[in-house]
């Protein structure tokens, strides 16, 4: 395994460069998978990085280097941890990072079923829960409008856990276009002339709206609403974090299937 131990060798500036910029990975094409079980999950669905990085206490780690043995040999390097720090797109450094293409986009074909739509979500740590609880409730189609964070950013990658690699993901998306005959009901999370989420029947196809953490829904998104829910809150909050909402609302249809199949 290649040993490198200086911040000017140009792995390092690139490594550090995914880690840091939106434009540096737009324009090469690749993101940063960090930590250990991302990375399981990457291998596991087939996906071959093109460069593994382990720190030095990392590669002490019994799970990391069995994913390291894992990958090609001429693609792992072994960085210093102070070093490894620095490429490291979180503050807490897991040990291991890989390099992977980012993938191409999901085709832009209508939702046949259930599907997700984020308007303008920002928070890298919101967008990857809502990605990871979509995979878990078994919703498949993501779709992201102009103005969300970079869905393949390496902070949004860790949030949710490698579900990445089981969903349609789709950015820049007119929802309008996006969602223009589909055969459900398409249901913004909204206070204003909304109903209680768990009044509303959810057993037939879904399009979920979900907006911005302060500013919610855009007028044009949310005009595309044919329901709109709010979740009955008798502690007195005003709101719930979108990450969290989005969560309320998947398993909230999941448990109405499930009573169905009974």
């Amino acid at each position: 395994m290649k040993q490198i131990t200086s911040r000017d060798n140009p792995t390092v500036k690139h490594l550090h460069a995914l880690a840091t910029s939106a434009r540096a990975r737009r324009t090469s094409g690749e993101t940063l998978l960090d930590g250990a079980h991302v990375l399981g999950v990457a291998l596991e669905r087939g996906v071959r990085p093109t460069r593994v990085v382990v720190s030095e206490s990392g590669l002490r780690q019994p799970e990391i280097a069995a994913l390291v043995a894992r990958c090609a040999a001429d693609s792992c390097i072994e960085l210093p941890d102070r070093l490894f720090a620095h490429v490291s797109p979180v503050d807490a450094p897991s040990g291991v990072l890989a390099v992977i293409p980012i993938p191409s986009p999901a085709a832009a074909t209508l939702p046949a079923g259930d599907c997700v739509v984020l308007d303008a979500v920002q928070d890298p740590g919101n967008l990857g829960t809502i990605l990871r609880t979509a995979a878990a409730a078994g919703v498949v189609d993501v779709l992201l409008t102009k103005g969300c964070a970079q869905a393949w950013a390496p902070r949004v990658v860790r949030a949710a856990m490698g579900a990445h690699f089981g969903l349609k993901i789709r950015e820049d998306v007119d929802a309008a276009a996006a969602l223009a005959g589909f055969r459900g009901i398409v249901v913004a999370a909204d206070l204003r002339d909304a109903v209680e989420l768990y009044d509303l029947d959810l057993r037939a196809a879904v399009a979920w709206l979900f907006g911005s953490e302060g500013q919610g829904l855009s007028p044009a998104v949310a005009a595309l609403a044919t329901q709109r829910v709010l979740i009955p809150m008798p502690g007195g909050m005003e709101s719930l974090n979108v990450g969290v909402a989005a969560g309320v609302c998947l398993f909230e249809q999941l448990r109405q299937r499930r009573g169905l199949q009974r």
